[in-house]
Formats: structure tokens, sequence, C-alpha cells
């Protein structure tokens, strides 16, 4: 069952909406992001100088992931997401399993390797997952008829859920559609399992998507970072 009338909490659901939370900054992080190619579903986005300062513990989104996970946190990850009537996707309900970094080096517990976009991506143990805040800023309005995000509320609690598990689970914490004004942030649990279906009447939605930690990587692996 899909629901908007709950509201949830990052700490027992495992997710949470701030409403306006970078509605301030918003003018600014749309010209920090203008440069990039308006023709690609998902952009991998590393060395924008311009986010900067929204990202540091001090910073209006990075204060966001300090309030979770501590001052040492960090972007480890971001992706830019352009939805368009002509790039209009659905997306098959999931969780998030694997981080970005420098360069690859063979570490017992880390695996299988992938390569996105040119950058080397690994599966780490899941306890470092569930460490890990990912945060959705909105630059655009996420209104029902415009592929917001389903979450599973709780699902993160679940560990590992197999691919064949992954109906069962969403049945039993239910269906959340992650409405969006322009300025929001939603924060998550990294696990937490999600999907999004094709907007039915698709308008542009830009979402910023970062992932943040707070600890060192093992056997010499470093971040790739923001």
């Amino acid at each position: 069952m899909s629901t908007t009338a709950t509201i949830l909490n990052l700490r027992s659901h495992g997710a949470e909406r701030l409403h306006g939370a970078v509605a301030s900054d918003l003018a600014a992080l749309r010209v920090a992001l203008a440069h990039l190619p308006a023709d690609q579903a998902g952009i991998r986005i590393r060395g924008v100088a311009s986010l900067t300062p929204f990202l540091g513990s001090h910073g209006a989104i990075g204060a966001i992931a300090a309030g979770s996970l501590g001052a040492s946190s960090r972007p480890v990850r971001a992706v830019l997401f352009d939805k368009t009537a002509g790039i209009n996707w659905a997306l098959a309900w999931h969780q998030d399993r694997t981080i970005c970094v420098k360069q690859r080096y063979e570490v017992q517990g880390l695996g299988p390797w992938t390569i996105k976009q040119g950058l080397q991506h690994v599966a780490p143990p899941f306890e470092l997952l569930s460490r890990m805040v990912t945060l959705r800023i909105h630059l655009d309005d996420v209104p029902a008829t415009n592929a917001p995000l389903l979450i599973a509320p709780g699902s993160h609690r679940h560990g590992r859920v197999s691919v064949d598990a992954i109906d069962g689970v969403v049945r039993e914490c239910g269906t959340y559609t992650c409405l969006a004004d322009a300025g929001d942030v939603w924060a998550y649990s990294t696990l937490i399992l999600h999907s999004s279906e094709a907007a039915t009447m698709p308008v542009r939605r830009r979402v910023l998507q970062l992932d943040f930690a707070a600890e060192e990587l093992p056997g010499g692996l470093e971040w790739l970072g923001v």
C-alpha cells in the first residue's frame, strides 16, 4: 500500500523529509550544475568546485549528514538524476550496494568490482553501508505525477535483501511515496529499499543524490569523493 500521510523520521523509518532545507541555496545549486549535459539519466559528479561550500560539515547540505554521522562525515559519491519527457525511466526495487573508490585494490570482504561511467565501484560489507546516509537534494518539484521515489520504510533494518525476497520485504514494510518541493532534501539510510516509476506527466525533475560516510576504508582503499 502506497502512502504519503505518515511523517517519517530517519532513525525509525530510515527516511526523513527536510522541508525547504536548501531553498535559500536553490539558485546557486542549479547554477553549479548547469554545465552538466542534460541528455543523460544519471551523471556521476566529481570535482565541481562550486558545490564544495555546500558539502562540508558546516554547509547547508553537509550539515544534514553531520547531524546523523558526526562532524567527520563527508560526501563520498554524487550523482545527478535528470528526468525529462525525453528521458523518462522506471527503476525496480533494489538496495544501493556499491561505493566509489579512487583505485582498485583487492581487499578481503569487498567485491565484486564494477566500472560505472569510468569509475571504480565495489560492494563493501553491509555493516559499512549501514553506517552511511544518502541525501537527495531536489532542484525541481516532484508531485505524484513526476516519478517520486518510492521507499519501503524500515527495510534498511533487514540487512542484505536477496532479489527473491525483495517483494516480501516491501509488502511487510509498505510503500511510501516521497513527494518533494524544490529546495527539499530527503535523507535516507543508504540501504533502504527504493524504486521509481516512469513519470505519468513528465516535467523536468533534477535530483542531486549524495552519499555520505564518516569512516576510512580498509586495505588502502580511498573514497573517490565529490
